[in-house]
C-alpha cells in the first residue's frame, strides 16, 4: 500500500520525466497523487524538495536496474553489451538523462547532483568492466577504459535525443548497434 509520501514522489517522478521541472506544477502533483496541498506541504517544504526526492528515487531505481546487469553473470564485455541493448521506452528517453536537458534542474546544484552522481556511477562501473574485458583480451590494449565508458553512456543518452528528434526509434537503435560493432570488432589478423 502506497503512502501519501510515496504517491507524491511517484507522481513527481512521472511528471518530471514527462513535463520537466517547470511543467510540473504543485497542483498537477497533488492531482496525480490524489492528495491535498496541506498533505504535500506537510511532507515537503517546497516543490524543489519534492523534485529532489523524486530525482533521488529515479536515480536509485536506475542504478539498481543497471547494477543487476553490470554485476550479473557473464563475461565483462557481454554485460556491457547487455546494458547497451537494455530495453527502454526509447521515445520517452531516460528518466535521469531527460532531466539533464532541463535548464532549471542543471542551474540548481542540489537538483543537478543526483544526475551527476548517477552518470558517474554508471560510467565508473562500465569503465571497470571494460578494463576487465581489455585485460582478458576482448578489447584492444591501449584503450582508455574510462573514456570508452563515457562514450558508451554518451551513445545511449545521445541515442535517446536523436530518437526523440526524429520521432523514431531508428536513430537510437542505429547508434547502439554502431557502438556494439565498435566494441566487438576484431582487429585484422586476429583469430
Amino acid at each position: 500500500m502506497s503512502t501519501s509520501i510515496d504517491k507524491l514522489i511517484e507522481t513527481t517522478q512521472a511528471l518530471l520525466w514527462e513535463r520537466g521541472y517547470v511543467g510540473t506544477s504543485p497542483r498537477a502533483i497533488q492531482d496525480g497523487a490524489g492528495v491535498g496541498q496541506g498533505s504535500m506541504y506537510h511532507h515537503f517544504r517546497s516543490k524543489a524538495e519534492l523534485a529532489l526526492a523524486a530525482e533521488e528515487r529515479s536515480a536509485a531505481e536506475l542504478i539498481e536496474e543497471v547494477r543487476q546487469i553490470l554485476d550479473g553473470p557473464g563475461e565483462p564485455l557481454e554485460r556491457v553489451l547487455t546494458y547497451l541493448r537494455l530495453e527502454r521506452d526509447i521515445l520517452k528517453g531516460c528518466r535521469i538523462g531527460r532531466l539533464a536537458a532541463d535548464p532549471d534542474i542543471v542551474a540548481d546544484d542540489t537538483l543537478r547532483k543526483p544526475l551527476e552522481e548517477t552518470f558517474a556511477w554508471i560510467t565508473a562501473r562500465l569503465a571497470d568492466l571494460l578494463h576487465e574485458a581489455q585485460a582478458r583480451g576482448h578489447l584492444p590494449p591501449g584503450l582508455d577504459s574510462q573514456a570508452l565508458a563515457a562514450t558508451v553512456l554518451a551513445v545511449r543518452q545521445g541515442g535517446y535525443v536523436l530518437a526523440r528528434a526524429a520521432n523514431s526509434t531508428a536513430p537510437y537503435e542505429q547508434a547502439i548497434e554502431g557502438m556494439v560493432s565498435l566494441l566487438t570488432r576484431r582487429p585484422e589478423g586476429s583469430d
